[in-house]
């Protein structure tokens, strides 16, 4: 039923004891959550940080069952232990796509919705909240409650970000995306520095998703140079002639592994230099156009199985924030110049624009602006490069994204703890106090 484990998430730290319970079914969970003092679902553990980690876990994983597709509609119901792989997997071939989708498609539909997950595409198409229908969900009472917009609406945008606080989430139903094939058409495009790329985000904003890789050790009229990928879903005539006779599948790509944790000495700033230098001088011309399959742009890190295992042993935490839009073209290259200075660059150093907040998800992380997000492997310097970095983020009215967060101060998170349910609730205060 229960068995005491050791346990982490993506970034492999920190590690916890936690005993974690599964069960195949709500009634079986009923009982069991009644007789718990605190509890916390758990999905595939693809966050990073210490999101999704308590003294008593109860995993989903075996809540995978699909219960109902509307192909008219578009509109799927499964489980919440769901991955978005099997959804794709699944409905991909009949012409169908998730709405929104984060860099991993490893991530369970309950943990997209406790985070309010957001890809490539909020400034056009929002978090994962908006194409939310409706989603079950068992309270500390062992009651399954219906909730949404119009059903417990209240418990809904609680729940929606609010990062598993309010009970467990036992199944959604959610709206797709029609597709005509399974490519995008990408451009990738060359900025020197900061301000250029920030340039081509809003020049772009016609655009369905947009990205920049941003390379993080640079300084002057260098600092922020950037790959800015823009995409669209490719139709059908857009494909070239040798891919249109199945245009809605892909030739499955060959996965690499990172078969041991690298050591420690492996990822330092000179390497990271190097690599960051081979990454942007790797396209020459200042746009290049191309048509790539959808595991391409989405999941790039997918193809390398272990890939976390790069960070060596002590594992590394994801730093994500958000700036509001009239504060970036300050605090922006005030972090990256604090980063710099630490001597912690980045490799993996991802540049976003958000669009507005809806006003109804008040625990969702995105606020209009840029989103920032870096890898650091765990090292004696990283507390007090994170201190520094939530300073700057309170100076320019910032926050950190929970799902990615280990380490930061508590009043950048944005989460309001007036939950109706205290069971729950003093998980997150316990983490955070």
């Amino acid at each position: 039923m229960a068995k005491k484990t050791t346990i982490s998430n993506w970034g492999n730290y920190p590690r916890i004891e936690a005993e974690v319970a599964a069960f195949g079914s709500p009634e079986a969970l009923s009982p069991y959550i009644r007789q718990q003092p605190q509890l916390l679902a758990r999905g595939n553990g693809r966050c990073y940080g210490d999101a999704a980690l308590n003294d008593r876990l109860f995993s989903t994983l075996r809540l995978n069952k699909f219960l109902d597709f509307d192909p008219q509609r578009g509109e799927l119901e499964c489980q919440s232990g769901v991955l978005f792989a099997d959804i794709i997997q699944l409905l991909l071939p009949q012409g169908f796509f998730l709405p929104v989708t984060p860099g991993t498609k490893f991530i369970t539909v309950g943990g997209a919705i406790a985070a309010d997950i957001h890809g490539k595409n909020h400034h056009s198409e929002g978090c994962f909240s908006r194409h939310l229908i409706h989603f079950d969900l068992m309270n500390g009472a062992g009651e399954q409650l219906r909730c949404s917009r119009s059903e417990n609406p209240e418990l809904f945008w609680n729940t929606v970000g609010g990062m598993g606080l309010t009970g467990i989430i036992l199944s959604a139903r959610f709206q797709l995306k029609r597709i005509e094939t399974a490519y995008i058409r990408q451009e990738s495009l060359k900025a020197p520095n900061l301000e250029a790329v920030m340039q081509l985000f809003e020049e772009s904003a016609d655009w369905t998703y947009t990205v920049a890789w941003i390379d993080c050790l640079q300084r002057g009229r260098k600092q922020g140079r950037s790959l800015l990928m823009r995409g669209e879903h490719a139709r059908l005539e857009e494909l070239p002639e040798a891919l249109r006779a199945q245009p809605l599948s892909i030739k499955p790509r060959r996965r690499l592994s990172v078969p041991f944790h690298l050591p420690s000495f492996t990822l330092n700033t000179l390497s990271v230099k190097a690599f960051n230098w081979l990454y942007y001088h790797r396209q020459r011309r200042p746009v290049q156009h191309s048509i790539v399959d959808y595991d391409s742009f989405f999941y790039p890190l997918d193809a390398i199985h272990h890939w976390n295992r790069i960070y060596g042993r002590r594992g590394f935490t994801q730093y994500q924030l958000v700036l509001p839009k009239a504060q970036c073209a300050a605090g922006l290259p005030a972090i990256l110049d604090c980063i710099r200075e630490a001597g912690q660059g980045s490799f993996l150093c991802v540049l976003k624009l958000f669009g507005p907040k809806a006003e109804e998800a008040i625990h969702s992380f995105p606020i209009e602006g840029y989103t920032l997000a870096l890898d650091f492997k765990i090292n004696k310097n990283i507390r007090p490069l994170i201190a520094e970095l939530d300073k700057l983020l309170l100076q320019y009215g910032g926050k950190v994204y929970l799902a990615k967060d280990a380490f930061s101060d508590k009043r950048l998170s944005g989460i309001q703890y007036d939950f109706a349910d205290a069971k729950f609730t003093s998980i997150q205060r316990k983490r955070l106090d």
